[in-house]
């Protein structure tokens, strides 16, 4: 399974041109990492690829359990590692945007592990029903377990793209199972096992109880960010004595009313309306919130009459 030394790393020298017309100071910080530990690694392997696959034999049964950590930065050879590099390089570039740069990392380190030990799972599972112990042998490397995870997670925070497997148009709702499919018939020695383990955990993240266990798992820690509840930013009010600064926080949901983008343009346009059918006024003297807010409460005729004579008034 060691890869063959002495020859051109024709995949290897395009990878490195690919991410060089991307240029590297576009490309996120731990994306860019995962890239340069991969490479690294195929550079300098730890162990021969016999010695960090990972299988249930080698995993469960002998308890080698730093081939979780091992087998998902490792490749079998330098087409391989281009191939999983790619995907990862331009994944990582939508993700870690949109998750940032903490939160995804800790993605990264949690998928590789967990994704390891599905893969086990779904081997062991196998064993069992078809009656067949050479599966308990079959030994998985790469990160292509990860890069399905990922797919899962682009598709469910970009949804109604579609995308091209094998020239067919397909919903990317579905695009990581016909690629499961596609990629094993192209290519029988990839590991049919270590990709649907992918897509399972990140099913488990998207529609399960993963991404709440990680929250649990990340709320002790300051320097988590939780993607789904941004930082708090602060602005800094004035009062009293001269000199003396009095800072008050005000946090992010106070902007949005905790809404979702969706939410936020529907209650916009509501607000829009009701403000036309109230002629644009503010009652009681009352200053509205910055952000979205939430309609007045609807008066009586008699209460509306009151507020129209106090407006008069004041005038």
């Amino acid at each position: 399974m060691q890869r063959r030394q002495g020859r051109v790393n024709a995949g290897l020298l395009l990878l490195l041109y690919q991410i060089s017309q991307v240029g590297l100071q576009n490309i996120p910080s731990v994306t860019l990492g995962v890239l340069a530990l991969n490479i690294f690694l195929f550079l300098n392997p730890v162990r021969p690829l016999s010695e960090v696959c990972i299988s249930v034999k080698e995993g469960f049964y002998r308890k080698n359990w730093q081939r979780l950590l091992l087998s998902p930065v490792h490749h079998a050879d330098d087409w391989h590692l281009y191939y999983n590099m790619i995907s990862m390089l331009w994944k990582g570039m939508m993700l870690e945007k949109k998750l940032k740069s903490i939160w995804f990392a800790y993605i990264i380190a949690v998928f590789s592990v967990l994704i390891g030990v599905v893969y086990m799972v779904l081997e062991f599972m196998l064993v069992k029903i078809l009656d067949d112990t050479s599966y308990e042998m079959n030994c998985a490397v790469g990160f292509s377990g990860v890069l399905f995870a990922l797919k899962v997670l682009n598709n469910h925070y970009n949804p109604g793209r579609v995308s091209s497997v094998l020239g067919l148009q397909i919903s990317s709702k579905y695009a990581c199972w016909v690629e499961l499919v596609a990629i094993h018939l192209i290519s029988p020695g990839t590991s049919f096992a270590g990709h649907l383990a992918g897509i399972l955990v990140g099913l488990m993240y998207t529609m399960g109880p993963l991404k709440k266990i990680m929250r649990a798992c990340a709320g002790g820690i300051s320097s988590f960010t939780d993607p789904a509840r941004p930082r708090d930013y602060y602005y800094s009010e004035y009062y009293g004595y001269p000199g003396y600064q009095y800072r008050t926080p005000r946090s992010y949901y106070d902007y949005t009313g905790g809404l979702t983008e969706e939410e936020q343009l529907e209650r916009a346009v509501l607000n829009s309306l009701n403000e036309r059918d109230f002629g644009g006024a503010v009652y009681n003297n009352e200053r509205r919130p910055y952000g979205f807010w939430f309609p007045p409460e609807q008066h009586s005729e008699e209460e509306i009459r009151r507020q129209r004579l106090r407006r008069f008034e004041r005038r």
